[in-house]
C-alpha cells in the first residue's frame, strides 16, 4: 500500500513540475524526504523535552526522523509545515530552507505538489 502512496504521489510531482523552470525542480531524493515528512507531526519539529525523553527511556525509544544532512533536513521540517498547515509557513523555517540553498521557486513547487496530492486525496474519499 506504500508504494501505491508513493507512485500517486510522484505522479503529482510530474504534473506539479512540468512546466517548471529545471531551476525550481527537486531531485528525487528531495521528493522522497517530502513524501517521508507526510507521516511527521509537528512534535519532530521540537527539541524532545525531560519528560519526553524520561518516558522514551521507559517504554522504548520512538525512531528519530531527523536526517543528517542539514540541506535535506530544512526541507524536511518545510515540508512537515506544509503538508499540517497549507497556508502559512513561519519565516524562521523559510529563512532556514532558503540558507540551505533552496529557492523559493522550488518552495512553490513543493506547495504546489503536496495541494495537489491533497486535493486529489479529498477528491477519493
Amino acid at each position: 500500500m506504500a508504494y501505491l502512496a508513493f507512485d500517486e504521489f510522484g505522479a503529482v510531482q510530474q504534473a506539479a513540475t512540468a512546466d517548471r523552470p529545471a531551476i525550481d525542480r527537486l531531485s528525487p531524493l528531495e521528493w522522497a524526504v517530502v513524501v517521508l515528512a507526510r507521516g511527521d507531526t509537528l512534535a519532530t519539529l521540537r527539541e524532545p523535552g525531560r519528560l519526553s525523553v524520561a518516558l522514551g527511556n521507559l517504554f522504548g525509544k520512538r525512531a528519530n526522523p531527523r536526517l543528517a544532512d542539514p540541506r535535506l533536513e530544512a526541507l524536511r521540517r518545510l515540508a512537515v509545515r506544509v503538508w499540517h498547515d497549507r497556508v502559512s509557513v513561519p519565516a524562521q523555517e523559510m529563512a532556514e530552507f532558503l540558507a540551505a540553498g533552496f529557492t523559493t521557486g522550488q518552495y512553490h513547487t513543493m506547495l504546489a505538489s503536496i495541494r495537489a496530492a491533497t486535493f486529489n486525496k479529498a477528491q477519493r474519499a
